[in-house]
């Protein structure tokens, strides 16, 4: 297959040169797989501090529930993949995903994404019913209520898919604990509220691409201003839930207070600066590091208080 290919209404350019298995890793969204494995595996260390298990002797549950989520989580985002093949040719930063350039056949895609589903339940069912139908819960979530149905519908499609990506935790707690404890909860709508001041910001840096291929994100329909104000409201919303945290212990609590306050800040200093770009890049940065402290902060905290 030809180097390079013209993309829809985006300029001819150059497909970059990979191997089989960079292409793999784009097929299952290898980012999105790490970051959730480590609130998969918070959520399991949790479960296991507050039932009072061990967790060398709970390995088992803990090999099953990581490999399983990891599996269920590439899976659906190789469907993602294979349904959006048609849209992802048109967005540039997407040029070099395998279902666009062709390295990768359709059919292989969604028999890859479908057979690491199907593995990845049956392994979480090997650990808790509940953990199994909570994977069945963010695959659907995901793989139609977002991809399907929502993304290209819908300027609500960024909370919608807010769902799937805060199941991870009570899938790890659930495989250890199945009767969910009220700090899952708290853990999954803390999940639920980051996402979309997170994926907000990336739209906002992707606005023109989403516009091109005819995905309604807020920034494309609402504009940047409206954006802002929501992304602000998204993140006001994260301060009270530390307060509902403090089994995690006090330095926890000032921790993710200090963090949500910081990232309410630089959210309302958006709107001095004249850059919306530039802002949203910080906001993006921002939050990713929010998230992987928190939760690395949540194991830690846990383990030596």
């Amino acid at each position: 297959m030809s180097d390079s290919r013209v993309i829809t209404g985006v300029e001819k350019t150059e497909i970059p040169e990979t191997t089989a298995l960079k292409d793999f890793l784009s097929l299952i969204k290898i980012g999105i797989v790490n970051s959730n494995l480590i609130t998969t595996f918070t959520g399991l260390w949790l479960a296991i501090v507050f039932t009072d298990k061990h967790f060398f002797q709970s390995l088992d549950i803990v090999f099953l529930a990581l490999v399983g989520s990891g599996l269920i989580m590439a899976g659906s985002c190789a469907l993602n993949n294979y349904i959006d093949r048609d849209i992802d040719q048109i967005m540039h930063s997407k040029r070099a995903r395998p279902t666009v350039t062709g390295k990768i056949s359709a059919g292989k895609v969604l028999a890859l994404g479908l057979s690491f589903v199907i593995i990845g339940l049956i392994l979480l069912f090997m650990t808790s019913i509940t953990a199994g139908v909570i994977g069945i819960i963010g695959v659907f979530s995901y793989v139609v209520l977002y991809t399907m149905w929502s993304k290209r519908l819908f300027v609500s499609n960024t909370i919608i898919g807010s769902i799937p990506g805060a199941v991870p935790p009570l899938i790890g707690w659930a495989a250890v604990d199945p009767h969910l404890h009220t700090v899952a909860w708290i853990i999954f709508i803390l999940m639920f509220i980051w996402q979309p001041p997170h994926f907000y910001a990336l739209a906002m840096k992707r606005c023109e691409e989403y516009r091109a291929a005819g995905i309604p994100m807020l920034p494309v329909v609402k504009g940047f201003k409206t954006t802002k104000n929501h992304m602000v409201v998204w993140v006001a919303c994260l301060l009270p839930l530390p307060f509902f945290l403090f089994s995690l212990g006090l330095p926890f609590v000032i921790l993710a207070t200090a963090f949500n306050i910081g990232w309410l800040v630089l959210g309302l200093y958006g709107y001095k600066m004249k850059d919306d770009l530039k802002w949203a890049k910080l906001m993006f940065v921002y939050s990713l590091n929010y998230l992987t402290i928190l939760f690395v902060a949540m194991v830690i905290l846990t383990l030596i208080r």
